[in-house]
């Protein structure tokens, strides 16, 4: 097992074909440590090079009311006002720190994807 640092494109892409071949190691075997670390180093790696932001609100909103299997109705008794419901989506509403509120609490949607601009 010879791990080191991932520190360029070449690294990570060595790393990611070692890590596919062992990814099915058992635990608390050789193979099997040397997949956990591999992975931890690749993690840190993508995060640094390729960081993924934090979606559009109005995509948040959409994406968690099809996984709710909600209905535009639905949503307007979480915000409080049928008419805001297509404002907002439209994107001629912002979204108030009350909406805010309600949709982290209500449809557990994270503050950081609902306080993001659009």
């Amino acid at each position: 097992m010879e791990i080191k640092a991932i520190k360029s494109e070449r690294d990570y892409n060595q790393s990611l074909k070692r890590l596919e071949e062992i990814f099915h190691a058992k635990l608390d075997t050789k193979e099997g440590d040397e997949a956990e670390v591999l992975s931890i180093l690749i993690e840190k790696y993508e995060d640094e090079h390729y960081p993924i932001e934090a979606p559009d609100p109005i995509e948040a909103i959409k994406f968690r009311m099809e996984q709710m299997e909600m209905s535009k109705k639905d949503l307007a008794q979480v915000l409080g006002y049928k008419s805001r419901v297509s404002e907002i989506f439209s994107r001629k509403r912002k979204l108030t720190l009350k909406m805010i509120r309600n949709l982290h609490d209500k449809l557990k949607i994270p503050y950081e994807s609902l306080l993001t601009d659009y």
